[in-house]
């Protein structure tokens, strides 16, 4: 049988260099649905990576970014010379998400997935206290702060790196839980987790002290407690050139200054 042409579905982030890129890719190669699709070509920066990585999570396309928005480290060059071959070459790479599990102080619950990292922030002037638990043992009594996260190895060069977090090899099965300006205690720099652990983080004072809690991009107002925990089903496939791929990425960021 003859070997068939892969079918590339094209997504766009809206911006005009998306939208001419859009065009132009098209044009040559086509453009079908992400259903029909053996890759899915994401056209813009790193915030419509992680909700194209999102949206088709489980779907087993794998996603393949080019640069189209500003920073782009999750993203790959932009180019529209030979791109069958660079995904034919290209790295392939299994994300295993977070899972948020909260209860809210309207009495709802809700669950988000996060492929970055949860965290849970300080939405009045004065500072959240948390009580930290990992695996059901309580780690830290009473954390005053204004915030924290638990990040993947994928998210540990985001939100996490800048507020002096660890930064995790992509193959490391490990989290990083990282607080944001701790006040007390205020030599706790955060801890290194394996994958495996449950981390459950409870808001003491709720009333007066509102916390707000974010799985990536999705926000869940007034939380009491959030569980964080490695999903056991959820699966995001990426794809990143040889030359670029999200291991190389994450390790530079260790070397650089």
């Amino acid at each position: 049988m003859p070997k068939t042409t892969p079918a590339l579905c094209f997504l766009s982030s809206g911006t005009e260099d998306a939208e001419v890129a859009l065009a132009k890719l098209t044009q040559l190669y086509g453009n079908v649905t992400p259903e029909e699709a053996d890759y899915i070509v994401a056209l813009g920066g790193d915030g419509f990576m992680l909700q194209t990585l999102h949206e088709y999570m489980n779907s087993e396309t794998p996603v393949y970014g080019m640069n189209r928005g500003s920073v782009g480290f999750l993203m790959n060059e932009y180019s529209t010379v030979d791109l069958l071959g660079r995904l034919a070459i290209a790295d392939m790479n299994e994300l295993r998400p977070l899972r948020m599990t909260t209860r809210n102080a309207d009495g709802t619950s809700s669950i988000a997935l996060a492929i970055n990292e949860v965290s849970m922030l300080r939405q009045s002037h004065q500072a959240a206290k948390l009580q930290v638990s990992v695996d059901g043992r309580v780690r830290l009594p009473e954390l005053a702060c204004d915030g924290i996260l638990v990040a993947t190895p994928a998210g540990s060069t985001a939100y996490n790196l800048s507020v002096h977090g660890p930064i995790i090899p992509l193959e490391a099965p490990l989290l990083a839980i990282t607080p944001v300006s701790a006040f007390r205690p205020r030599r706790w720099r955060g801890a290194l987790l394996p994958n495996t652990a449950v981390v459950d983080i409870a808001v003491l004072e709720p009333e007066k002290r509102i916390v707000n809690a974010f799985a990536d991009h999705t926000e869940v107002k007034h939380v009491l407690h959030v569980r964080i925990e490695q999903d056991p089903e959820a699966r995001a496939k990426v794809l990143s050139d040889p030359n670029r791929s999200w291991s190389e990425r994450i390790l530079a960021e260790q070397f650089s200054d």
